[in-house]
C-alpha cells in the first residue's frame, strides 16, 4: 500500500531554547532562511507524501499560520512589486494538503502520534521529528518508504551511536538482512551501555502501519512516565515484522542550542552566497 500521509511531531516546549520558545514554536527557529519545521515538510514531500498531519500543542499557532497565505503581505509585494518574494510565499503556500492536531497533554512520543489516528485512519503512515535534520543524496524518508515497499512492515531510522550514547536513544537488536538494512529482532527504550543490545540507535523516523494505534492504545507509560513509542514496536513485533535502515548521509541533532547552532553553521557553509564569507570571518575568529 502506498505510503500518502505522514505525522509531523511539534508539540513539544522546547525548554533547552527558554526563553526564546516561551513565545516562539522551537520548531520555527530559523535555519538560514527557513523555519527547522520546513526542513521536515519540504522531505516528506521529496519522499512523495500528499497529506501532512501537524502534532501541535497550546502555543504552536505560528507553524499553521506560516503554512498559510497571507494575502495582506501578497497584496504589499504586489503593490511594491517584489514578485520574486511573493512568489515564494505562494509556494510555499501550496507546498502540500497540511491540517494539525493538537496534543492536549505532554505525554511522550506514542501518546502524540495517537492524537493523529482520526486524520491517519487505516493506513500506512510516515513520522518526521523535525530535531532530526537529515542531509542525503536521496531523502532518508523515500528509502524508508522504499524498504517497506520491498518487506511489509514497519521501518525505523537507525544510525551507529557512540556506545555512551545509548541512554540517549532507543537501541534495537538488528540481524542484517542487505546492506544497511535489518530486521529488528527487539528494541530497547534508553538502555545502559552495559545492557543495550547493539550500537544503532532510532533517530526521528519511521514507516508505520496502522495496527500502531491499537498498540499505543494499550502501552503502559515507560521511561519517563510517558507512552514510548519504542515501547509499542517492542509489542509490535509480537504480530509484525520490523525493518531498521541504516541511515546515509549527515543527520543534524537540532534539538538543543547547540546542535542548532552547528546545523546553521554547516548549511551555511553549502550556499554560494554565504559560504565564502562565513568561511573567512570563521577563520578570523579562530
Amino acid at each position: 500500500m502506498k505510503v500518502r500521509k505522514a505525522v509531523i511531531v511539534a508539540a513539544g516546549r522546547g525548554t533547552r531554547f527558554l526563553p526564546i520558545t516561551k513565545a516562539l514554536p522551537k520548531e520555527m527557529l530559523p535555519l538560514i532562511d527557513r523555519p527547522l519545521i520546513q526542513y521536515s515538510v519540504e522531505e516528506a514531500i521529496h519522499s512523495g507524501i500528499e497529506r501532512i498531519v501537524m502534532v501541535t500543542a497550546a502555543g504552536k499557532q505560528a507553524m499553521e499560520d506560516y503554512f498559510d497565505r497571507d494575502l495582506e503581505l501578497e497584496r504589499i509585494l504586489e503593490r511594491k512589486g517584489d514578485t520574486g518574494r511573493l512568489r515564494q510565499i505562494r509556494e510555499l503556500a501550496n507546498l502540500v494538503d497540511i491540517c494539525s492536531v493538537r496534543q492536549k497533554e505532554q505525554l511522550g512520543l506514542g501518546h502524540a502520534i495517537l492524537a493523529a489516528k482520526g486524520v491517519v485512519g487505516n493506513e500506512p503512515f510516515a513520522v518526521l521529528l523535525p530535531d532530526d535534520l537529515i542531509e542525503s543524496e536521496m531523502p532518508a524518508l523515500e528509502r524508508m518508504i522504499d524498504v517497506f515497499q520491498q518487506h511489509g512492515g514497519s521501518v525505523v531510522a537507525v544510525e551507529g551511536i557512540d556506545t555512551g550514547d545509548t541512554e540517549k536513544y532507543g537501541v534495537i537488536e538488528p540481524v542484517k538482512v542487505a546492506d544497511g538494512v535489518y530486521q529488528v529482532i527487539s528494541l530497547v527504550e534508553k538502555p545502559a551501555p552495559s545492557v543495550a543490545p547493539s550500537n544503532l540507535g532510532v533517530v526521528g523516523r519511521y514507516v508505520l502501519t496502522p495496527e500502531i494505534f491499537d498498540v499505543l492504545e494499550r502501552t503502559p507509560p515507560g521511561k519517563g512516565q510517558e507512552i514510548q513509542l519504542t515501547d509499542a514496536l517492542q509489542l509490535l513485533l509480537k504480530d509484525q515484522a520490523i525493518y531498521a535502515c541504516e541511515l546515509e548521509g549527515t543527520r543534524y541533532d537540532t534539538g538543543s542550542p547547540l546542535g542548532w547552532l552547528k546545523a546553521t553553521v554547516a548549511l551555511a557553509m553549502k550556499r554560494d552566497e554565504l559560504g565564502p564569507e562565513l568561511r573567512e570571518y570563521l577563520k578570523r575568529l579562530l
